[in-house]
């Protein structure tokens, strides 16, 4: 059985608890420490089956190729204090990559394949990684992205280009360390594990520290040498990080793909390897549910179901559930920043809307705008303390202090309340905030495209939420006087003026002769949303 959140409530603090959280490693070890020996117990399990490359790996020789990365490493000067970058799919060595970075206590800076051109810039300007390992398929625009850095050597994982790059396979192919061993942790277990991805309020990315700690672990100790772990998460996405350590803690197989998400393939993927540990996105999940397959699909295998990330229709959850052998589709609510998760929903049929109860080692708070904590069902901001130590956003301390406070309180943005069970709803979701396909991405980056045509005088985004995709960008725009500027226009601009297909206006666009304000004369963006969908229906 998946470990089952329990909470405490103290009404004079006003804050509730989860449970305790077990030390089953010793509490020192990091988390490169606790992989490598894991792979050295079970040498001879398969490890990990890429279902596209087609390639199968033991225990074993997984451990051996991550040996041979961190040598490789090793043999370059990295130190702990180096960054490595990484922008790929899921192909069969990116979890060598991964654990090579562990095994030398080397955080990487992992980024999506979706990024544009001066997204990737501005990221790998942040945390300047000295070697980056992406995919042939984006070299050229990897290489252009970090020209401006001194010495990056490009390693690609796959569709290797003519020149420029270093392929995987001569890493794979050189010495190994004498006696190799994972380092020790020269800064002690809060020490940086890995650099995720988060966009901050203007559009200007944010590096996200993932710390050692046992936390990310919390919810994962019931996984045996005997499931079959699969996410279609990459490696920038919390999800796709906590999979790739598990899996590796754990003794588990792993299921892999480098394939753009397909439903009838993610099904067959269940029923041909019997897998049993699936953490997943809303929008995969409506996509499945939407197929024609979907009813004769055989889900039986599964005893973990997790999504998380967005949010999931209720119609949706019931079609899924409706095609599991036992009650194993759970919500998880957390965030980067946090490097787990927060909250975890295993009673949906008597809590169908919420996101669940605290997990292990997590504390909540509920705050009003004065900053005073609210009792159950009071609302206000939803606030989490893991006790956990965070270095904050990599060379950004100005954004972590507004994140995180003196007392450790993570200020999610998030608007919500505790019921009298300990249940956390969420209200509001953080504040303009979008995300499409699991990309996040905020409506001043679009409104900066469509600011730049002569014919716009006021221009306002939202997202319209699309179950498949997720937050769809539309826009309102008020168009200058005597231009005869019409919607399409806008919709062909911001298509012509990005390569970032999360950012385009994929739910429209319509002209209004103003924007819906607030008394204070600032633009209303819920309230002019409301009007778009209301002129969308009328049409």
């Amino acid at each position: 059985m998946p470990y089952v959140p329990a909470n405490s409530y103290d009404g004079d603090l006003k804050i509730w608890s989860g449970s305790e959280i077990k030390e089953y490693f010793a509490p020192n070890l990091s988390i490169g420490e606790i992989i490598f020996h894991e792979m050295r117990r079970h040498p001879k399990l398969i490890a990990q089956i890429s279902t596209t490359e087609e390639t199968i790996l033991t225990r074993e020789e997984l451990h051996s190729n991550a040996m041979h990365v961190a040598s490789y490493m090793r043999s370059k000067g990295l130190l702990q204090s180096d960054i490595v970058g990484i922008i790929a799919r899921n192909t069969t060595h990116i979890p060598a990559v991964a654990y090579g970075c562990f095994f030398n206590s080397i955080a990487f800076h992992s980024l999506n394949i979706a990024y544009d051109r001066g997204t990737i810039e501005k990221l790998f300007s942040i945390t300047r990684p000295r070697i980056i390992f992406c995919d042939g398929d984006e070299y050229e625009i990897v290489r252009e992205a970090t020209q401006h850095l001194e010495n990056v050597e490009i390693v690609t994982m796959r569709n290797h280009p003519e020149g420029g790059s270093t392929p995987i396979q001569q890493i794979l192919s050189s010495t190994i360390e004498d006696s190799f061993l994972p380092v020790r942790l020269e800064q002690g277990i809060g020490q940086t594990l890995a650099i995720l991805c988060s966009s901050g309020t203007t559009g200007t990315p944010k590096a996200v520290t993932i710390t050692n700690s046992r936390q990310i672990l919390a919810e994962c100790y019931s996984l045996t040498t005997s499931d079959i772990q699969y996410t279609h998460s990459t490696l920038d996405w919390i999800t796709g990080l906590l999979t790739t350590i598990t899996s590796g803690v754990f003794s588990t197989t792993r299921i892999i793909a480098d394939n753009v998400f397909h439903p009838v393939y993610m099904m067959r993927l269940i029923e041909e390897y019997k897998i049993t540990w699936l953490m997943q996105a809303p929008s995969h999940m409506a996509m499945m549910a939407n197929s024609e397959e979907f009813e004769s699909a055989d889900f039986s295998s599964i005893r973990f179901y997790l999504f998380g990330g967005g949010r999931a229709s209720v119609e949706t959850q019931h079609l899924i559930r409706s095609r599991l052998s036992s009650d194993c589709l759970h919500f998880a609510y957390g965030f980067t920043e946090l490097g787990a998760m927060a909250t975890m929903n295993l009673h949906f049929d008597e809590k169908p809307n919420s996101v669940g109860r605290l997990v292990g080692g997590v504390k909540a708070k509920i705050i009003c705008e004065e900053g005073e904590s609210q009792g159950p069902d009071e609302v206000g901001e939803v606030c989490i303390r893991n006790g956990q130590h965070w270095a904050g956003y990599y060379g950004n301390p100005e954004e972590s202090h507004k994140i995180r406070d003196s007392q450790m309180w993570f200020h999610t943005g998030d608007i919500g309340y505790m019921d009298d069970d300990g249940f956390l709803y969420i209200v509001e979701r953080k504040k303009d905030m979008l995300k499409y396909q699991n990309i996040m991405y905020y409506p001043n980056d679009v409104e900066k495209i469509i600011s730049e045509m002569p014919d716009v005088a006021e221009v306002c985004v939202f997202g319209v939420w699309d179950q498949i995709n997720g937050d769809e960008a539309a826009a309102a725009v008020v168009k200058r006087q005597g231009s005869d500027l019409k919607a399409q226009d806008i919709v062909d601009y911001v298509r012509d003026h990005t390569d970032a297909k999360y950012k385009q206006l994929n739910g429209g666009a319509i002209i209004m002769e103003d924007l819906k304000r607030s008394p204070n004369g600032k633009t209303n963006r819920m309230a002019t949303k409301a009007y778009f969908l209301e002129v969308k229906d009328r049409n």
